[in-house]
């Protein structure tokens, strides 16, 4: 009876730690595999603990090749969906003009529509107007597909901000470059950063968009789907355990110098 009424009492915190357990299995998963020694192509099957793939990360051909273009065009893409997409939010939480509704609901249909579709719309813009896909290409086409996400983080935080604050600013003498620098930027800046970073996760992670407007060129998620094909090497085990690693460190970071700023306020 006790048990029954202490798992009653835990059941929201069990479900959740269930749930977690459950989305990170995988990562788990492809940790351990970083460390076998598969006898064939296919890494499926353990068997055999090696760290030969942790010492050498880049011995399989092209892979780090398209594992840096797949990098240098999230960051890229991050850059110019962030800064588009920030102006977007502002000016649509601001201002108000003709077809200012109609913008809202057109900023939502590219998160809505079926990736394929946007991305066969894409490819048939660029054929029609003669651009070689390449690089480039996919860049836009990132762009284009980050935006959305990246106006509606900051227009959620920008829509929360106190208007009062800047025009306690602007009553204190500070001019409009300087209330945006002093005052407005840094409230908007977690919408913003959270934007950013969605952008990025969307931009490098991104497959069905970047295979139609690639052309020739291989970025790292085709990379690993070709490789899929013919054999998985255990080298994209450890690029994958290694993308995790960073991540889990750069929000225990994160946390971290929150919890510090709110110790100073207090």
């Amino acid at each position: 009876m006790a048990f029954v009424n202490w798992f009653k009492r835990h059941l929201v915190v069990l479900a959740g730690l269930f749930t977690l357990g459950f989305l990170l299995l995988p990562n788990v998963v492809v940790t351990v595999f970083s460390f076998n020694k598969p006898k064939g192509r296919f890494n499926y099957e353990w068997q055999e603990f090696s760290t030969a793939a942790w010492r050498d990360p880049c011995g399989v051909a092209d892979l780090c090749g398209s594992l840096s273009l797949s990098l240098q065009i999230a960051l890229w893409a991050t850059l110019g969906a962030t800064l588009l997409g920030a102006m977007i939010a502002f000016a649509l939480v601001r201002y108000r003009f003709r077809a200012r509704g109609a913008i809202n609901s057109l900023i939502f249909l590219p998160m809505a529509m079926p990736e394929v579709v946007m991305a066969a719309s894409l490819l048939t813009l660029f054929l029609n107007m003669g651009v070689q896909l390449g690089f480039w290409t996919i860049l836009i086409a990132h762009i284009m597909f980050c935006l959305s996400f990246v106006v509606t983080a900051v227009k959620a935080r920008v829509m929360s901000m106190d208007p009062k604050l800047e025009e306690a600013a602007r009553d204190l003498y500070a001019g409009p470059l300087q209330t945006f620098l002093r005052v407005t930027l840094p409230i908007a800046a977690p919408g913003i950063a959270a934007g950013a970073l969605l952008a990025f996760a969307l931009s490098f992670d991104d497959f069905i968009i970047t295979n139609f407007n690639a052309g020739s060129t291989v970025t790292f998620p085709m990379f690993v789907w070709g490789s899929a094909q013919r054999g998985t090497p255990v080298q994209i085990n450890v690029i994958g355990t290694a993308m995790f690693v960073v991540a889990v460190l750069f929000v225990l970071a994160s946390m971290a110098i929150g919890s510090r700023r709110k110790r100073r306020q207090a």
